[in-house]
């Protein structure tokens, strides 16, 4: 082994540039911020669930049923989601630039 050689399994550290540091900070700034935001939202959740344990009477068209009003509201939240991507992907895909 040459003594300008590091031992092995250690490799020589290479500086960062002040650009790469900012956007490393910048980066872990917004997980922070993503991971913040998550937290309100699951704390809102919670509190959704917790203010409508009621129950309600749901008429559908051949009958009637009695449902806990949160799963009403989410059960809406997330049908009101699916329908908004397929006729998003609906409209993606009439709309695309035609092929050659």
């Amino acid at each position: 082994m040459e003594p300008s050689e590091p031992p092995s399994g250690q490799t020589e550290t290479a500086t960062e540039t002040p650009g790469a540091r900012f956007s490393r900070k910048a980066r872990r700034a917004r997980l922070y911020l993503y991971a913040g935001a998550a937290i309100v939202l699951l704390i809102c959740l919670i509190a959704l669930v917790l203010a409508n344990t009621g129950r309600v009477k749901v008429s559908w068209v051949f009958g009637s049923s009695l449902v806990s009003l949160v799963w009403l509201v989410l059960f809406a939240a997330i049908l009101g989601l699916l329908l908004g991507m397929v006729i998003g992907a609906f409209f993606h895909w009439r709309t695309r630039r035609p092929r050659d």
